[in-house]
């Protein structure tokens, strides 16, 4: 099982759920899988037209009755045309291109190991599919040292495929990661059942392999990209490990294709038995590779790898003409976080080529190691300590030694920002409140991963001769989304905050352009934008900026715009962008950034048509709808919905990148004869539509 040692059953959590159905909630291992406890489900049975991701069984269900707000579904029975959510479901941004810079430290390497996230976003049943009313969510930030994340899910009690939500797949896609959805046939001890590994792996009459089949229509269908296949229940038997690897092969054929990935984990060997080898060998290489060639385009080892085991299996996958890259050692973060007990220099030793790559397990850690009561920033303190190491800063950093060796210090970071326009208001895909043009449209928490914006890959990268000022995302104002850039201390000293590696062309209308603002308590600050438009001379060294005068802020004024023209470069290739503060004789300064862009001249988008109300039901005196419409012409970031108030007011719902929108829980305010709603489209400057707009009867 996932883990590193033997743990009490008491750590798993085990839970039941449906007739006496064994699942763990949450647990320390792959096999303990996870569950939506019986008693979190009630919400659904207030709303029925609330969608949420998707998992199935393979075919047979288990007996018995599910649980409250479970639904027990076949994959074999599934189609898309009987699939009422799938349009909430659908992830619409495509997968980004990313390069690599060069790195910020002289340690971090590029072309070596990589870094597999798998980490769990809520329970398999009742995980909303468009996220929900809550800041309290796990927003990961730090993608450019992702090679691809796994959803993580699935238990015996409620099913064993389950579908990333769109949500975690578009804010992946937009910064260059791959997503897969979770395959787990859980260990017995975990309400596991051998027939549900056979119906997996079943044939139809010619041969094939239905069931492959239905997992690469799901995942097109849904639009992420391939399946982490973790096969854990005991007592097979050779013939069914044969069918398995056949299975696998005919699986990574139909969706090669479509540019889907399989993931194996190790656990089943060839005798059909589970038997963790901590190392790819004999007993589980023809699940990674055969005579025919690749298997399964990755293997998850588990935790119980050794150096010399992992030593050895690097050798193997040389031999086999693999990289040996494409093995994850598992490392188990879930307990622990950055106090994790691991063998470092077994998989990314420091004096030379590292042996294979990593995977961490559940680094939602970062969110859930908090106590109650946390807050938005306190976990992404949180998460960038995890990512970039505790002196928060990537361009000097520590720990190569025995403690924890942040990703950071080994992996070199990559980035999507390649094109015009390019724009981030700092959004992190949750908050206290939503935020536009600097004002408070929404004053409900909320989380949606599909409306997170590119944020700056080094957290947080700073260049001074003086105190280094302090550098967060910070939700106590915005201006736009739920969150901004703050810098917060006392500039002794001009300071430069690097933001972004990219490579995006420079002519002569391209201006950057930003909303900033000096909190209430700052001094003034005066603003620069540094721009590079050749790359550092060696890792580790800063780029060669120019500096651009932006003005200077006053503390108090208020939220304001700033444009700088760079056409006096010259044209060329912008490789660095950030920006360089100036405080007055020393006092303390809280200078927000709120929006950057580096644009050349544009229009509006397009409006969206149609907007129709498909569905819509009433319980507790409250109504909520489902929402559709036609997508506007032309590029668009994401959508915006907005109610519309008898005094004229707009009020922010919510937002996606599809075409489809539930909104619950309305309440019908003082003479308002029927329900009006717009939406809107947003582009990649974050200029909006016209509205399309809808009345709904009380």
């Amino acid at each position: 099982m996932m883990h590193q040692q033997p743990f009490p059953l008491s750590r798993r959590r085990v839970v039941l759920a449906g007739a006496g159905a064994a699942a763990a909630l949450l647990g320390p291992s792959l096999g303990g899988g996870t569950a939506r406890a019986a008693g979190r489900s009630g919400a659904r049975a207030a709303d029925s037209l609330q969608p949420y991701a998707s998992y199935w069984f393979p075919d047979s269900l288990p007996s018995g009755t599910p649980g409250a707000g479970i639904t027990w579904r076949s994959l074999a029975a599934w189609t898309p045309e009987g699939d009422r959510d799938l349009a909430f479901n659908t992830a619409t941004v495509p997968l980004a291109e990313r390069f690599t810079p060069v790195a910020a430290n002289t340690t971090a390497r590029s072309g070596q190991a990589r870094i597999s996230a798998l980490a769990a976003f809520d329970h398999t049943a009742g995980n909303p599919s468009q996220g929900s009313a809550t800041a309290d969510y796990y927003a990961p930030t730090h993608w450019a040292y992702i090679d691809e994340l796994i959803f993580w899910g699935g238990s015996s009690g409620e099913g064993l495929v389950l579908a990333p939500n769109a949500p975690v797949v578009d804010a992946a896609h937009r910064n260059g990661v791959p997503v897969l959805g979770t395959v787990f046939l859980p260990p017995v001890a975990f309400g596991g059942n051998l027939r549900w590994t056979r119906d997996l792996v079943r044939k139809d009459a010619a041969g094939r392999f239905p069931l492959a089949a239905k997992l690469v229509e799901v995942a097109t269908a849904y639009g992420f990209d391939g399946w982490f296949i973790n096969a854990e229940t005991d007592g097979g038997d050779a013939a069914l490990a044969a069918d398995m690897q056949a299975f696998l092969r005919a699986l990574r054929a139909a969706g090669a294709g479509h540019g889907l990935r399989i993931i194996w984990y190790d656990a089943m060997n060839t005798t059909g038995q589970v038997g963790w080898q901590g190392a790819l060998n004999a007993r589980n290489q023809p699940f990674f590779q055969d005579g025919s060639g690749p298997v399964a385009d990755s293997m998850f080892v588990d935790f119980r790898w050794s150096a010399q085991r992992l030593a050895d299996s690097g050798k193997l996958a040389d031999q086999l003409g693999r990289s040996r890259y494409e093995l994850w050692a598992g490392v188990d973060v879930e307990s622990r976080g950055w106090d994790s007990a691991a063998d470092w220099d077994a998989i990314i030793p420091t004096g030379r080529d590292h042996v294979v790559s990593y995977g961490f397990y559940r680094p939602e850690w970062t969110l859930t190691h908090l106590p109650a009561g946390r807050t938005p920033g306190q976990f992404h303190a949180a998460d960038d300590r995890f990512w970039s190491g505790e002196g928060l800063d990537p361009t000097r950093p520590a720990g190569t030694g025995g403690g924890w060796r942040a990703p950071a210090v080994t992996v070199a970071d990559r980035s999507t920002v390649t094109a015009l326009p390019f724009a981030t208001t700092f959004n992190t895909g949750h908050g206290l409140r939503w935020y536009e043009d600097g004002a408070a449209t929404s004053d409900a928490p909320w989380n949606h991963l599909g409306l997170q914006d590119r944020l700056p890959p080094r957290r947080w990268s700073v260049r001074t001769t003086g105190r280094r000022p302090a550098v967060s995302l910070d939700f106590a104002d915005a201006w736009r989304g739920g969150s901004s850039l703050l810098v917060g201390g006392a500039l002794d000293a001009p300071a430069t905050v690097e933001l972004f590696p990219t490579r995006l062309p420079v002519g002569a209308g391209t201006v950057v352009e930003f909303a900033h603002r000096a909190d209430a308590a700052s001094g003034p600050v005066t603003v620069e934008v540094a721009v590079a438009l050749h790359e550092p001379s060696a890792p580790g060294e800063p780029a060669p900026y120019t500096y651009l005068p932006a003005g200077t802020v006053e503390p108090g004024s208020g939220w304001r715009t700033a444009t700088v023209r760079l056409g006096s470069l010259g044209g060329g290739t912008l490789h660095a962008l950030g920006v360089r503060l100036t405080g007055r004789g020393g006092a303390p300064v809280a200078w927000r950034l709120g929006s950057l862009a580096v644009r050349e001249p544009a229009g509006r988008p397009a409006a969206p048509g149609g907007l129709t109300v498909t569905d819509a039901a009433t319980a507790d005196g409250t109504t909520s709808v489902r929402l559709a419409w036609r997508r506007a012409a032309g590029p668009v970031r994401h959508y915006e919905l907005h109610r519309v108030l008898p005094d004229g007011g707009r009020r922010f719902l919510g937002g996606t990148c599809g075409a489809a929108f539930h909104v619950p829980g309305l309440s019908r305010e003082r003479g308002e004869p029927a329900l009006v709603l717009e939406v809107r489209a947003v582009d990649e400057l974050f200029a909006v539509s016209e509205p399309s707009s809808v009345r709904h009867p009380w």
